[in-house]
């Protein structure tokens, strides 16, 4: 088996990953209030509903756009965008690390699923760069 074949098939897992984690939280954000998007609001200023749905609208398109091998690329850039923002927000707000109190559970995951966004970016990065390539020509 070659490694960028070995790459691909690692890169199916990690999109696994990526889908269940992104729907996974969907149920809390679409549910109401949460004391992560009641801080950032708080901090920013962005009214709580509509940055959160806004957050939950582009992690189920990411999610949809990971799981389907023919846009997995772009799932994963952006799912690899989304985690940066939520990393960042974790680090760089009153947020913090350790949200809930639980051993920064939350702030883990987003880093892992950075990762494995990474992971399929790396995979697929021949396919992003012929993308590239072809939106730059035009």
């Amino acid at each position: 088996m070659t490694q960028d074949r070995m790459l691909k098939l690692l890169a199916w897992a990690a999109a696994l990953w990526i889908g269940y984690e992104f729907l996974w939280y969907e149920q809390y954000k679409l549910a109401g209030p949460t004391l992560v998007f009641e801080r950032l609001s708080a901090w920013s200023g962005i009214p709580e509903r509509p940055f959160r749905l806004f957050v939950a609208v582009q992690e189920m398109i990411a999610a949809a756009l990971v799981l389907w091998p023919r846009t997995r690329p772009l799932g994963g850039l952006m799912a690899l965008g989304l985690m940066t923002g939520a990393i960042g927000f974790h680090l760089f707000t009153p947020l913090g690390v350790d949200t809930y109190g639980d051993g920064a559970q939350l702030f883990k995951e987003a880093c892992f699923t950075w990762v494995m966004a990474a992971l399929v970016v790396l995979a697929h990065r021949a396919e992003l760069r012929a993308l590239a390539s072809r939106l730059l020509q035009r």
